[in-house]
């Protein structure tokens, strides 16, 4: 099977129409954008609805889409660690008990949250290691959409970035958050309507899912792996030998499911800005929880189908193939997929979907960056406010949109390093374990223990972070023949795949941090007062009760359903 699609007229004229309605949302939202507060924060007027849905649309890009997809045909159903241990509880906690702190803290972004928390030194360093993670991330989106356009339309691939660069650009600049957030509420419902015609076809021709199981036991077995294993998720987690992540049940409870997990969904600005700009406390509470529900599905979507495609590859009369120079490119799964089940003009509806998918993840990303880089950096460190409020205004609401063109200008750079990775999830993981595991630690202590002091924060997370980058620098995933994936210093540890890597350099990372943190924690001196904490620690601040009368409206509600619902499928796939 050959990379290259053939594409009717009519699929072009889909994908033409999406661009033209992104980059009209942002026309139409333009004239609204009158100061920085509206541009880079939405003015926080977001109905819970969208900005659950955008919460959710921003995590589904390319990480999403391409990665677990290729994910799922690498691993099986143990990707789905990923959603219903990795995310919803984080999800939930995220929720009820960390929500009402940055959201009635009135910070505008996790890094001015630490700066009143801690001090300004601590929000200094977190500032610039997130804009450099957004960055990269951001790059990983832009690189997955080149590769897209070069395969599916044949397009040169320093041309497709360069396309792709421009159209994200184009919107974010001229709508700021508000442009980034209904596009990503229009993105989500392009990406489940395009990918689900994939979803059932490819079972059908594998005769459901007694028949994967089926078809899947010989090729895993081959792998050295009992039958089952592409199927289930926790049965054969007691090595990590036994199952293809290389991970123990322990490395995925604590590496995934409690530091890499809560490290992104609880830290990590890009998503917690989406519930920052809910019209209400109560929204911004019941974000995370209403884009859980489609989170805990998601598998379905995208992993299903990389585990049919694990089985069509082992079956030459399909003729489907990701290999390319002799070695499998699972970033290729899911395009391969569309081009083997959808005709002409549905094929078009499913090319929109995945364009939709990486474009939400880069916007996400350079919204997220501009924001961060106009206030914790910019306006902290460089050109600080002047008290004449609409000057300010106007001047930071220029930076906001410069700082949009400069994060896409470097995520361009990032996208060819991007390139390097085998599998672009492997890639996102390295950098969410290097800067969002210490960076939970500092703030799940800063917001549940008063006495956490400011220097202990900052040396907590500066060492989490170094220890983390020695630990990458030290180990390999096998395999490995680029520095990118670690062995950079030297090789003391060879590590069984990329994900095993990743899980114990968060590990090691946040507990680093956090024991450092502790330990200074008690021996330094208490810098801010209990009344300063008031709003920021969780035990300081009284409890405010929110009145609500429906009961599908209290988070409380919401999140024993969604907690609920994510026990239910682990069992069925346990």
């Amino acid at each position: 099977m050959g990379l290259k699609f053939e594409l009717g007229w009519i699929d072009y004229a889909i994908m033409l129409i999406y661009f033209i309605f992104v980059l009209g949302i942002g026309w139409a939202l333009k004239k609204y954008m009158k100061s920085a507060s509206a541009f880079l924060e939405a003015g926080r007027s977001m109905p819970a609805w969208v900005a659950g849905l955008a919460f959710i649309s921003t995590n589904l890009g390319a990480l999403e889409v391409m990665g677990m997809t290729g994910s799922g045909a690498k691993y099986g159903m143990l990707t789905t660690h990923f959603y219903w241990i990795g995310a919803i509880p984080a999800m939930i906690f995220l929720a009820l008990f960390m929500m009402p702190f940055y959201y009635g803290s009135k910070a505008r972004s996790v890094p001015e949250y630490l700066k009143l928390r801690y001090d300004e030194k601590t929000r200094g360093l977190n500032a610039i290691l997130f804009a450099v993670m957004t960055i990269l991330a951001s790059g990983i989106s832009m690189y997955a959409l080149a590769l897209l356009m070069e395969t599916v339309l044949g397009w040169n691939f320093h041309l497709s970035l360069m396309l792709s660069a421009v159209i994200v650009l184009g919107y974010t600049y001229l709508g700021g958050l508000s442009s980034a957030i209904y596009n990503e509420v229009l993105q989500f419902f392009i990406i489940v309507i395009g990918l689900l015609p994939i979803v059932f076809l490819s079972l059908k021709q594998v005769g459901g899912w007694s028949g994967l199981e089926h078809s899947l036991a010989p090729i895993v077995s081959a792998k050295g792996y009992a039958a089952d294993t592409f199927t289930t998720t926790w049965k054969y987690t007691g090595a990590a030998k036994s199952n293809p992540l290389g991970v123990e049940w322990y490395g995925i409870a604590a590496g995934l499911g409690f530091v890499l997990s809560f490290g992104y969904w609880c830290t990590n600005f890009l998503i917690v800005q989406r519930a920052m700009a809910a019209e209400s406390i109560n929204a911004a509470r019941k974000t995370p929880l209403i884009g859980a529900i489609p989170k805990m599905f998601i598998p379905f979507l995208i992993i299903v189908p990389g585990i049919v495609a694990l089985v069509l590859m082992n079956d030459p009369t399909t003729g489907f193939s990701i290999m390319v120079d002799g070695k499998a490119n699972y970033d290729l799964t899911i395009i391969m997929l569309l081009k083997q089940y959808l005709p002409t003009g549905v094929l078009g509806l499913g090319i929109t979907a995945l364009l939709a998918s990486f474009m939400s993840g880069m916007a996400g990303n350079v919204s997220a960056f501009n924001t961060v880089w106009t206030y914790d950096i910019y306006q902290s460190y460089i050109r600080p406010a002047t008290g004449n409020k609409d000057a300010d205004d106007k001047h930071y609401l220029k930076v906001g949109r410069l700082a949009t063109i400069f994060g896409v200008v470097v995520s361009i750079a990032a996208a060819y390093l991007a390139g390097l990775f085998g599998n672009i999830m492997d890639f996102l993981q390295t950098i969410f374990s290097m800067i969002n595991a210490p960076l939970f630690a500092v703030i799940f202590l800063g917001m549940f223990w008063k006495r956490t002091t400011g220097h202990a924060a900052f040396t907590g997370l500066l060492a989490g972070f170094l220890v983390a980058l020695l630990h990458h620098g030290l180990t390999v995933p096998e395999g490995a023949t680029t520095l990118v994936k670690g062995g950079w210093i030297g090789v003391v540890h060879t590590y069984p795949v990329e994900m095993a890597q990743n899980f114990w350099t968060a590990i090691f990372a946040f507990t680093t941090s956090a024991s450092l943190t502790v330990i200074l924690s008690l021996i330094t001196k208490k810098i801010k007062s209990d009344d300063e904490l008031i709003g920021l620690v969780y035990s300081m601040t009284p409890r405010s009760k929110v009145i609500v009368k429906e009961w599908y409206n209290r988070p409380v509600v919401l999140a024993s359903i969604v907690g609920i619902i994510c026990v239910i499928l682990s069992i069925i796939f346990w």
